[in-house]
């Protein structure tokens, strides 16, 4: 049994208490995009072309219906909303929904020229880098980002600390609309949330336990490949 866990680092910013409303212009050429249908409404995603491995095993997986009735299991405000364990499907109140007995790993396709945890992104889960040092993602969890707004300040620090430089786009986009630029280089980003991030940002707001489970369950009634959204 595997329990994959998303780090959370609590990160203070001068603007906490703000919630991003839109995302930011499209990071990569997609040519794929994805209907999510929840109890809580839909959105739709776009797959990067430029993360290939991860974008063709996410496409597979909607051919297959393998997301269907799973739970978002993990919802955490102002940071990320968590889904794709195939083991929620049915999950009763007592199910231990951290567990993933998929043993199944994909290469990371990590690329911080082009593709970072801005408001909206869709990214893979993984496990820790204590028995996961490559950062390979897990074959079928993923999150999509919430986060908070950031100033120059906040991401002049994070660069002291991390030794990574931003782009002005980056900047840009993690002023503007928000992100968790602390998970930068630690996980692959492969899409981002096109239309109906509304609904992704009803969902984080759940009431959840002490395990971060929303109380009442949030499920995935269906995922389908669809044509791209008009704005």
């Amino acid at each position: 049994m595997k329990r994959l866990v998303l780090s959370f680092l609590c990160l203070i910013s001068l603007t906490t208490l703000l919630k991003a409303q839109d995302t930011a212009p499209l990071t990569n050429e997609a040519t794929f995009f994805v209907k999510v249908e929840t109890n809580k409404g839909n959105f739709v995603v776009a797959l990067y072309d430029g993360t290939p491995r991860h974008r063709d095993n996410f496409l597979q997986l909607v051919r297959a219906h393998s997301y269907e009735g799973t739970l978002f299991h993990r919802v955490i405000d102002r940071f990320m909303i968590q889904g794709g364990n195939l083991m929620t499907r049915g999950a009763t109140a007592s199910t231990d929904v951290s567990q993933d007995t998929i043993s199944t790993r994909i290469p990371h396709e990590i690329d911080l020229t082009r593709f970072f945890h801005k408001h909206g992104a869709l990214c893979a889960a993984r496990e820790g880098d204590e028995v996961n040092p490559e950062k390979a993602s897990s074959s079928t969890q993923f999150y999509i980002v919430t986060g908070n707004y950031f100033t120059d300040l906040d991401l002049d620090e994070l660069e002291a600390r991390t030794g990574r430089k931003y782009t002005p786009e980056q900047r840009e986009a993690y002023k503007l609309y928000g992100g968790t630029p602390h998970l930068d280089n630690g996980y692959t980003v492969f899409g981002e949330v096109v239309s109906g991030m509304n609904v992704v940002e009803e969902i984080q707001r759940v009431a959840t336990d002490d395990q971060n489970r929303p109380r009442k369950d949030v499920i995935i009634k269906k995922v389908s490949i669809v044509a791209k959204p008009k704005k």
